[in-house]
């Protein structure tokens, strides 16, 4: 999924106008996935050969006048082999791959792709530690909220559920753009709570505003 220049423009407004009364710093972010998961494709490969093999062998006699002898052997192999083939290919999609990995995980892959995206775009370096993550993985169907931990003293973890909810639900609905900058603004006024920007301090923007885009 790739947001278009105007949507990208609301969501980088909606996280400046989030910003604007607090010290917190808001990072909203879209990738495709968060994992390979090659044994998804390793699995998808071996049963749909184990799928072929059986077919094959239970097949009637009459079916197969040429019989599956020594002369005539390869075809088996080569009919195993590329069921296997088709199946590693078919473990590359997003359905197969959440059919064939748990959603512990999904979870955990995701989890992980978070705390690298954390420290890749530097929400650890704020000043008082008040970095928010948002994180939309798209072939997991999994938003992750990641923020540092001055936050976690100030802010319940129910908040930040009930934040992937609101975007979640907008993904399913089809407004994912909406739902997301629902989330930033409700996000601003959390951290506005938790740390305000006082108007006798400076409010610099330590991070760039943009939702980040990334494969």
């Amino acid at each position: 999924m790739a947001f278009s220049d105007e949507e990208q423009t609301r969501i980088r407004q909606a996280v400046t106008e989030a910003e604007r009364e607090t010290r917190g710093e808001i990072v909203p972010m879209i990738i495709n996935r968060s994992a390979r998961y090659r044994e998804a494709q390793y699995r998808a490969g071996i049963g749909s050969a184990f799928l072929m093999l059986s077919i094959l062998l239970t097949m009637e006699w009459e079916w197969m006048p040429w019989g599956w002898h020594a002369t005539n052997g390869g075809w088996l192999l080569f009919s195993v082999m590329a069921a296997y083939g088709f199946g590693y290919w078919m473990g590359t999609f997003g359905p197969v791959i959440r059919l064939l990995t748990s959603h512990e995980r999904l979870a955990y892959k995701v989890n992980v792709r978070a705390h690298q995206a954390f420290l890749e775009h530097g929400l650890h370096r704020t000043e008082l530690g008040t970095g928010v993550l948002i994180l939309i993985s798209l072939l997991e169907h999994r938003i992750e909220v990641l923020t540092d931990h001055p936050i976690l003293d100030h802010v319940a973890q129910c908040t930040w559920n009930d934040m992937v909810d609101v975007i979640r639900n907008g993904f399913q609905k089809g407004d994912p753009v909406e739902s997301l900058c629902h989330a930033i603004t409700t996000c601003g006024r959390v951290l506005t709570e938790a740390f305000p920007a006082t108007k006798d301090e400076t409010n610099p923007n330590e991070l760039p505003n943009e939702l980040i885009q990334d494969s």
